[in-house]
C-alpha cells in the first residue's frame, strides 16, 4: 500500500452539505453525460493544420491559448472553441504549430476557471503547466522502429526488479555520469571503485527479466525549474499522466528531450534483454479542485461522499471514478498510449482496488491487443473506504473476476518476514512459529490445493486465485520498511550475517514459489533506508543505493544471482495453472514449528528435474528431515545456493541448518 502519495490533501466540499438525494442525482447526471473515445482528443497535427478537441460536456464556453514559451510569458493568441459532438469542443488552425505551447480554459457556471494543459497532454514544458506541440517522429532514438521487449510466454516467466531512478544511480559510488536521469540506464561499463558493475550492467549480471520503475509520468512535487535543490519524491502525485517526468530528463524545459531520453532508456534496457514496467497511479490526482481533471470537467472524474466532499480511498485527498465511462476510457487509452508510443512491457497499478474490475479487465484486454506479451498487476487493496461497492473493486479477493490481472500477495509477504504494520513482528524466516500454513498459501500462489488449509491463513481465508498467473510474490518493496531495515528492527541483537541469512531464506521462498517473483532494488546487496519506514520525500542520503555494499556483501549478491538462474532454468517453479500446482506439489507432513517440506514432482511443467525437494527451516535450531533415498543434487544448503549444484546426496535422514533453505533435485 502507498502510505503517502506526495503531500496529504484534505477533501473539500463541492457545494456545501449535500443530501443523499442530491448525491444520487449528481451520480445520475454524470452517468447521463456523453463520452468521447476518439483518438484526436486534445491535439492532432496533420497536413491540414493543428486541431484541438477537449471533452468538457458541462462547460458554457472553452478557449485555447497559444504561447511561444513554456512559462512566464503571455499568450500570443486566444482561440474560441466551438461545441462539437459527444460533449467535446473543438477548433483548428491551418498551420502546424510545432514549437508552440498551449493551455485550455473553460467557463463553468459563468466563471472562467484556471488554465490547464488538459488531461491528454503528451508533451509538456517545465513543471507541466503548458502542453507542447511537437513532432513526435523527432523523439525516436535510432533503431526505435525495431525496438521490442523480451519474449515471454507467461507472466510467471518474469522476475521483477522494482527501482526508483534516483535511488538506483544518484549515489557517488555508482560511477554513473547522468545520475538520477532516464539516461543513467543507457550508460554501459559503469563500475564502483572496487570494480563491481553498476547500472544496466548490474541488472544484466543479476539476471532479472524486467525493471518496474516507480512513477515516470509528469508528477507534481518536484520543481523542475529548481533541480539543483535535489528535492526527492517517489512520484505518487500525478499531474500529467501522459508525458514523462521532467526532473528525470537533462532539460525539463525542452518537451522533446524528456520523451527522447525516456525512449533511449527503454531501448537500452530492451537491447539488454530487460523489459520495462511502468508504475501508474490513476486512482487519485495530486490536486483536488485545481487538478487538470477538475479544470476540464469539474466533478466528473472523482467520487464523493454523501456530504459532497471528496472521497479518499487513496489516503491522498481524493479518488477517481473509474466506473464512469469517460474515466474508464481515459485509463484504458492512456496505458494503450504508453504501450504503443513508448513500448512499455507491463503496468503496475497503484492502489488498484480503487478501480473497478470491469475497467481493469478492459485494460488488460486492450493491452494484449497491442502486444500479447504485456502484463498487468497491482495492489489489490485501498488505503481507505470507497463508495464503490466491495464486489466491484479490483481487490485481491476479486482477482478471479478480472482476466489478465495479477495482484500482490500480502499473504506470503507478512508470513515470511512479519507483518508490515508491526515493525518488531517476526515471520517464518525470522523464527516466529504459526505462519507455516500462510507460507504454504504463498507457495501455491493462493490457488486451491488439497493440502493447504486456508482456515489457518493469516490474511486470507480462501483460495482467491484461480491461477498462479494472478499472483505477485514479494517480501519487500518501496513501501514500508525495506527488507534490510525490517530485519534490523525485528531481529534485535542478531548479527549482520544472521540477518543476511534470514534475507536469503525469505527471498528463496519468494523465488521458488509459484506465481511471479518481485524484489526491491538493492536487496541483493543488503541495501537499507536508514531504518526509516516511509521515505517517499526523504533525501538521497536516505534513499540512494550505496553501491559499495556490493563489494561488502558480495556473497549476498552472488546468492541472488544464483536464485535468478535457478528460477529461469527450471519451469517447475513457473507453472501456469492451478491444476498443475495441485497435481505436482506435494507437502510432507511436518509437526515441527518453522519447518516446511515439500516436493515438486513428475517433471512439472516440462522440467528436466523429475523431482525437486524444498525444505525451509525458519527456526534457530537444526532440523532433521527424511528424504527418499536416491541420486540427489544439492542445490541449496546452509545459506548457500548454486543453480548447477553444490554437491550430491543419497537422501535419507538429513540435517537442515538453522534459518536456511535445503533444496535437492533428481533427474530419475
Amino acid at each position: 500500500m502507498n502510505l503517502c502519495c506526495g503531500s496529504l490533501l484534505t477533501g473539500t466540499l463541492l457545494c456545501g452539505a449535500m443530501t443523499a438525494n442530491a448525491h444520487n442525482s449528481m451520480e445520475s447526471n454524470y452517468a447521463s453525460l456523453p463520452s468521447y473515445n476518439g483518438e484526436d482528443l486534445e491535439l492532432l497535427v496533420d497536413n491540414s493544420g493543428t486541431h484541438f478537441r477537449l471533452w468538457s460536456p458541462e462547460s458554457n464556453a472553452v478557449r485555447v491559448l497559444i504561447y511561444d514559451t513554456d512559462r512566464n510569458t503571455t499568450a500570443i493568441d486566444t482561440i474560441e472553441m466551438v461545441k462539437a459532438e459527444q460533449g467535446t469542443w473543438k477548433t483548428s488552425v491551418p498551420e502546424k504549430l510545432y514549437g508552440k505551447f498551449y493551455t485550455f480554459q473553460i467557463n463553468h457556471k459563468d466563471k472562467w476557471l484556471d488554465e490547464t494543459p488538459g488531461v491528454w497532454a503528451k508533451a509538456v514544458g517545465t513543471n507541466g503547466r503548458r502542453a507542447a506541440i511537437i513532432d513526435f517522429s523527432t523523439t525516436n532514438p535510432a533503431g526505435w522502429e525495431n525496438d521490442k521487449g523480451p519474449e515471454i510466454s507467461s507472466i510467471t516467466d518474469v522476475i521483477i526488479y522494482e527501482m526508483h531512478h534516483r535511488d538506483f544511480s544518484i549515489h557517488p559510488s555508482s560511477g554513473i555520469v547522468n545520475k538520477g536521469k532516464f539516461i543513467a540506464l543507457t550508460e554501459q561499463g559503469t563500475r564502483t571503485v572496487f570494480g563491481d558493475k553498476t547500472g544496466i550492467d548490474h541488472l544484466k549480471e543479476l539476471g532479472i527479466t524486467h525493471v518496474h520503475i516507480l512513477p515516470s509520468y509528469d508528477y507534481n512535487s518536484v520543481d523542475e525549474s529548481q533541480l539543483a535543490s535535489n528535492k526527492y519524491n517517489w512520484g505518487y502525485d500525478p499531474y500529467n499522466y501522459n508525458a514523462p517526468e521532467g526532473s528525470y530528463s537533462t532539460n525539463p524545459a525542452n518537451p522533446a528531450t524528456r520523451i527522447l531520453e525516456m525512449k533511449q532508456m527503454i531501448k537500452a534496457l530492451h537491447d539488454a534483454g530487460i523489459g520495462v514496467i511502468m508504475d501508474v497511479v490513476y486512482n487519485h490526482t495530486a490536486n483536488n479542485d485545481d487538478s487538470n481533471f477538475s479544470l476540464t470537467a469539474p466533478g466528473y472524474y472523482y467520487r464523493y461522499r454523501q456530504d459532497g466532499s471528496y472521497s479518499d480511498a487513496s489516503g491522498c485527498g481524493n479518488e477517481t471514478a473509474s466506473e464512469r465511462e469517460q474515466m474508464r476510457n481515459y485509463i484504458v487509452n492512456s496505458v494503450k498510449y504508453w504501450a504503443e508510443e513508448y513500448h512499455i512491457d507491463g503496468f503496475r497499478f497503484d492502489l488498484m482496488a480503487i478501480h473497478d474490475t470491469e475497467t481493469m479487465t478492459k485494460v488488460a484486454k486492450t493491452l494484449k491487443e497491442v502486444n500479447p506479451r504485456i502484463f498487468v498487476y497491482g495492489e489489490g487493496w485501498t488505503c481507505g473506504d470507497s463508495p464503490l461497492p466491495v464486489e466491484r473493486r479490483a481487490l485481491k479477493e476479486n482477482v478471479a473476476k478480472m482476466e489478465g490481472i495479477a495482484v500482490f500477495s500480502d499473504d506470503l509477504r507478512d508470513a515470511v518476514k512479519g507483518h508490515y504494520s508491526n515493525a518488531t513482528d517476526r515471520g517464518f524466516a525470522t523464527g516466529k512459529p504459526g505462519n507455516e500454513e500462510t507460507v504454504k498459501i504463498g507457495i501455491v500462489a493462493s490457488t486451491a490445493h488439497p493440502q493447504v488449509d486456508y482456515s489457518k491463513g493469516n490474511n486470507s481465508k480462501f483460495a482467491y486465485a484461480t491461477a498462479p498467473t494472478q499472483i505477485i510474490n514479494y517480501v519487500s518493496c518501496h513501501d514500508d520498511f525495506s527488507l534490510t531495515d525490517k530485519l534490523h528492527v525485528s531481529m534485535k541483537g542478531a548479527s549482520e550475517d544472521e540477518m543476511m541469512r534470514a534475507a536469503r531464506l525469505a527471498q528463496t521462498i519468494v523465488f521458488t514459489s509459484q506465481g511471479t517473483p518481485f524484489m526491491f532494488a538493492g536487496e541483493e546487496i543488503f541495501r537499507d533506508k536508514k531504518g526509516i519506514h516511509n521515505t517517499y520525500n526523504k533525501p538521497d542520503s536516505v534513499n540512494a543505493i550505496d553501491w559499495t555494499f556490493k563489494h561488502k556483501n558480495a556473497e549476498q549478491f552472488n546468492y541472488y544471482c544464483e536464485l535468478t538462474k535457478l528460477r529461469k532454468a527450471h519451469p517447475a517453479f513457473r507453472m501456469t495453472t492451478a491444476e498443475q500446482i495441485a497435481k505436482h506439489i506435494i507437502f510432507d507432513k511436518i509437526t515441527k514449528d518453522n519447518l516446511i517440506s515439500y516436493s515438486i514432482t513428475d517433471n512439472a511443467n516440462g522440467d528436466s528435474w523429475k523431482e525437486i525437494k524444498l525444505i525451509f527451516n525458519g527456526s534457530n535450531e537444526v532440523a532433521e528431515v527424511k528424504v527418499k533415498k536416491g541420486e540427489w543434487t544439492i542445490i541449496a544448503q546452509d545459506g548457500k545456493l548454486k543453480a548447477d549444484g553444490l554437491g550430491t546426496s543419497k537422501g535419507g535422514k538429513l540435517s537442515v541448518a538453522p534459518c536456511s533453505a535445503f533444496i535437492l533435485a533428481r533427474t530419475k
